[in-house]
């Protein structure tokens, strides 16, 4: 691999603080790490989550409800 990361200006958080956030359980959170969901790094035995990447998944998390349908959109009475 030729491209380097560079970590210097990356801000980590713990699981703990992540579930904070995100109002889960910590267990969520390691699944959804072990599930590749959500990138982490590993120190010894803890995770360690980039903010940045906690911050993407909860934008991608969204739920736009100006595209989707409704049950009553689609059975209309008249």
């Amino acid at each position: 691999m030729t491209q380097e990361q560079n970590f210097s200006d990356v801000h980590f958080l713990t699981v703990q603080e992540v579930a904070e956030l995100m109002r889960v359980s910590k267990m969520t959170i390691y699944r959804m790490v072990h599930a590749g969901e959500l990138p982490a790094v590993r120190f010894g035995r803890s995770y360690r989550v980039p903010a940045n990447a906690v911050e993407s998944f909860l934008k991608d998390a969204v739920v736009d409800r100006t595209t989707t349908q409704g049950p009553s959109s689609s059975a209309q009475t008249g």
